[in-house]
C-alpha cells in the first residue's frame, strides 16, 4: 500500500480531501504527523505556497506528501484575501465578518470572486507533480448554509444561486476548485 500524507493541520482540509479522493486503490491516506513543525507560507501564489509546503513537509515525512494552498480572490478587493485567506483574519467567522464589512458597499454586479485551488506531490524535498484549478462565484450579503468550511457560506455559485456551504458533500467535490484539482491528483495517482 503506498501512503499519501496531507500536508496540512487544517482540520477541514483534511476532511474534505479525504472525502474528495475516498477510497482510491493503492494509496493510504494519512494525516500529517503532529510532530512535524509547520511552514511560514511567504509565496505570492497559491501554487508557490503549495510547493513550498509539499517541499517542506516531504524532507520531514517518508513517503510521498500532498500540499494544497487554496482561497477566495475578489476582483472589486484587488484579489485580496488571496493567499492570505486563511489569515484574514483570527478566525473563520472573524474572516467572513472582515470580508463582508469591506463588501458591504458594493452593488451586486461587482460582487465577483474565485476561489483557487493549487495541489503539489513532492517527495524527499523534490516535486513532482502540480495542478491549478479555480471556480467563479459571487459574494453573497450574508452566509447560508452549514456545510463546508473557510469561506463557503458568502461563496455563491450563480448557475445553482447557492453557496457552497449549502451543497452536499458530494456536490461540494465535484464543483469546487480543491474538487477538481483532487480529481485530476486521483487521475495522476491512478495512471502509472
Amino acid at each position: 500500500m503506498n501512503r499519501l500524507i496531507i500536508g496540512t493541520s487544517n482540520a477541514g482540509k483534511v476532511i474534505e480531501i479525504r472525502s474528495a479522493v475516498g477510497d482510491l486503490s493503492g494509496w493510504s491516506l494519512e494525516p500529517l504527523p503532529p510532530h512535524v513543525p509547520p511552514i511560514e507560507e511567504t509565496g505570492d501564489t497559491f501554487l508557490e505556497n503549495a510547493i513550498q509546503k509539499a517541499m517542506h513537509y516531504s524532507k520531514l515525512v517518508d513517503a510521498l506528501t500532498l500540499a494544497d494552498d487554496s482561497g477566495l480572490c475578489v476582483a472589486a478587493l484587488g484579489g485580496r484575501p488571496g493567499v492570505h485567506s486563511a489569515r484574514y483574519a483570527e478566525s473563520p467567522r472573524a474572516r467572513i465578518g472582515r470580508l463582508l464589512g469591506e463588501m458591504e458597499t458594493l452593488p451586486d454586479g461587482r460582487r465577483d470572486a474565485a476561489f483557487y485551488c493549487a495541489l503539489a506531490l513532492a517527495r524527499s524535498g523534490r516535486v513532482i507533480w502540480t495542478v491549478q484549478r479555480e471556480v467563479a462565484g459571487v459574494i453573497a450579503r450574508s452566509p447560508s448554509g452549514t456545510s463546508g468550511f473557510g469561506y463557503d457560506p458568502v461563496f455563491v455559485l450563480p448557475e445553482l444561486n447557492r453557496t457552497m456551504a449549502d451543497l452536499s458533500t458530494e456536490d461540494k467535490n465535484r464543483l469546487s476548485a480543491r474538487g477538481q484539482a483532487l480529481a485530476e491528483l486521483c487521475k495522476f495517482l491512478t495512471s502509472g
